[in-house]
């Protein structure tokens, strides 16, 4: 053997099996390992092996039936911003009957929807679905530092050392946790105070439980943000809104994967694509309200216990208008997309590990839309 021979590494062929399904929409990329180590998927006719290569040539059959390779060659990464309401659980069937927030999804044609991240069946807001497994998987991985917004209503007396506490970290049943950010926000009465906070986790009932370990009590939950993606107030409560291609462009990038090259397709893939996005929930019937964007901590009003997030003109602050370059979507229209944190500083292109500068201040503007850095 060469000395050429020796130092020259053996180039493997084609695509990670898992990634190939993944993208495909059959399930998050964790799941799909999953179905590989139980032997549930096959290629050519022989049971795969996780992290097996596999090309446009290879069969590839999942509990016995045979995928079509044309659906592996040009994807339709498609994204739904879903407000849940209260009462819904995160799963496709429930045993006891329960509705579950795949009820209202419409049916996509290929693939099927898969929920990044869950909230739990008494917490409502921002729910996010994408049929591409491979961006449900990064979006809900740690080391993409895609950290989560929450409006929460707790009673019993707050003080300082409290907030300082639950933002230095203490320690759950399931080892330490803690919120990155915590701001006092206008609204409550008597003993019950809201707060916007922010953790980079998606633990089961993380917010809540971090909150109780202080003696406190969690009467509302509601998630206003995941990553750069906000809830906006004109999506009501157990509507969807499908992203513009633009918005999913956004948030692909977020996590190191290429946009979608829609000059590049087939004009009867792009055209079911913009037949797709066009596919939006129905108009809330009462007339076209003004778009409002849900603010940070310290600038917006907390919901009232009867108006689900609504409130008066009156107590809206007035807000300088986004620059006409910094928009995004159509215009005149809310966009639920904006800039992440400056503070992140992550590699875009490879994960890096979940690890913060440190915490977030009171200091200097709260990251949102149109005012992304600190």
């Amino acid at each position: 053997m060469t000395e050429h021979e020796e130092t020259t590494p053996h180039i493997a062929h084609g695509e990670k099996l898992q990634k190939v399904l993944a993208r495909l929409g059959l399930a998050s990329r964790r799941d799909v390992e999953n179905w590989i180590s139980a032997g549930r998927v096959k290629v050519n006719g022989a049971v795969a092996t996780l992290g097996q290569r596999v090309d446009s040539h290879d069969a590839i059959a999942v509990d016995g039936r045979l995928l079509k390779r044309e659906e592996a060659t040009e994807v339709v990464r498609r994204v739904l911003i879903y407000n849940k309401p209260d009462g819904e659980i995160c799963t496709r069937d429930d045993p006891e009957g329960r509705p579950t927030v795949f009820d209202r999804l419409p049916r996509p044609k290929e693939g099927r929807w898969i929920n990044i991240g869950r909230l739990d069946i008494n917490t409502t807001g921002l729910l996010l679905f994408t049929t591409d497994g491979e961006l449900a998987n990064r979006l809900m991985h740690p080391s993409y530092e895609m950290d989560r917004e929450y409006a929460v209503r707790v009673r019993g007396e707050v003080d300082d050392e409290m907030i300082e506490r639950l933002k230095t970290g203490v320690m759950l049943e399931d080892g330490p946790a803690r919120f990155t950010d915590i701001q006092q926000a206008p609204g409550g009465e008597g003993f019950n105070h809201w707060y916007h906070c922010v953790v980079m986790e998606g633990r089961n009932r993380e917010v809540r439980r971090l909150w109780e370990s202080q003696g406190l009590v969690v009467s509302r939950l509601k998630r206003v943000r995941f990553g750069p993606v906000f809830m906006t107030s004109d999506l009501p409560m157990g509507r969807w809104r499908e992203m513009s291609q633009s918005e999913v462009d956004i948030l692909s990038e977020e996590v190191g994967l290429k946009p979608v090259a829609l000059p590049g397709m087939k004009s009867k893939t792009k055209e079911k694509l913009d037949r797709m996005q066009r596919k939006v929930a129905k108009p809330i019937g009462r007339g076209e309200r003004r778009p409002r964007v849900l603010r940070s901590a310290h600038e917006a009003d907390a919901p009232n216990d009867g108006d689900k997030g609504r409130r008066s003109r009156e107590n809206q602050p007035t807000r300088k208008p986004r620059d006409a370059e910094e928009q995004r979507g159509k215009p005149g229209h809310g966009t639920p997309v904006a800039e992440r944190p400056s503070a992140v500083g992550r590699n875009r292109g490879k994960p890096s590990p979940a690890k913060r500068s440190g915490p977030r201040t009171s200091e200097g503007p709260r990251p949102g839309p149109g005012n992304r850095s600190r």
